[in-house]
């Protein structure tokens, strides 16, 4: 009995003229993006294909190696503008956290994906997004260890903070809101909630007298955290 490969990045593709790799990716990230995780399935895959499943299992095995391929996909999205400065290391972080949470949230399923025990992180997209960063941090002063060690904190506050407005956005449009209709119906209802709440209700009472709107406070408060996180992580670079 023939081994099952541990990852779809153990093994090379199948030729085929009709049906390839990309083909296959590209309809999956359509059907995650309309309809969310739970509505991807091999046999619905092949439904959208217009084949049976068994004729894309020499492209990808199983749910998990899709899975690696689409999330390697929206690595492809990661955008890393160049440094005149090889000192500059805060410009390309930002750039790309800010690049991450914009990806993440054009495909909210992908949020939890992002984190998830277990999963394969060899596909190219990850591992150049992954080799550059690093590069990026270890010109600056970054000890390799502690270079790799910054890159994957300030993704897992991306992804921790991103995972949470995805989930809120998924929320809203499995209702049929905008995020607007949305805020407008809840509003009154938590600032009743508050009253008992001195601090609370102080808060929301000047965020409502603010006239920012909603997405512009989500980033300010994304931008936040992730200016102290950058702020902490100066600590760990030598300058010498």
């Amino acid at each position: 009995m023939q081994e099952q490969s541990p990852s779809v990045w153990t093994r090379q593709p199948k030729k085929s003229p009709a049906l390839t790799r990309e083909l296959i990716v590209a309809t999956a990230i359509r059907v995650l993006d309309a309809e969310g995780l739970e509505a991807l399935s091999m046999r619905r895959l092949g439904a959208e294909l217009g084949t049976a499943a068994t004729a894309f299992y020499r492209h990808v095995a199983s749910k998990d190696e899709l899975i690696e391929l689409v999330v390697d996909q929206i690595y492809a999205e990661i955008e890393i503008p160049e440094s005149g400065d090889p000192a500059d290391w805060r410009t390309p972080t930002l750039a790309c956290a800010h690049s991450l949470r914009a990806a993440i949230l054009r495909h909210p399923w992908s949020a939890q994906l992002f984190g998830a025990a277990g999963l394969s992180y060899l596909g190219p997209n990850t591992m150049e997004t992954t080799d550059r960063m690093i590069g990026i941090l270890e010109t600056a002063g970054f000890p390799l260890e502690a270079a790799n060690r910054a890159l994957s904190t300030v993704a897992s506050y991306v992804t921790g903070v991103t995972m949470a407005e995805a989930a809120a956005l998924s929320l809203m449009s499995r209702n049929g809101v905008s995020q607007e209709d949305w805020v407008a119906l809840m509003w009154p209802v938590a600032e009743r909630a508050a009253q008992p709440y001195p601090r609370l209700r102080r808060l929301y009472a000047a965020q409502h007298a603010t006239d920012v709107s909603v997405d512009a406070a989500r980033e300010d408060q994304f931008s936040f955290g992730l200016r102290h996180i950058l702020d902490g992580l100066e600590s760990e670079r030598t300058t010498g």
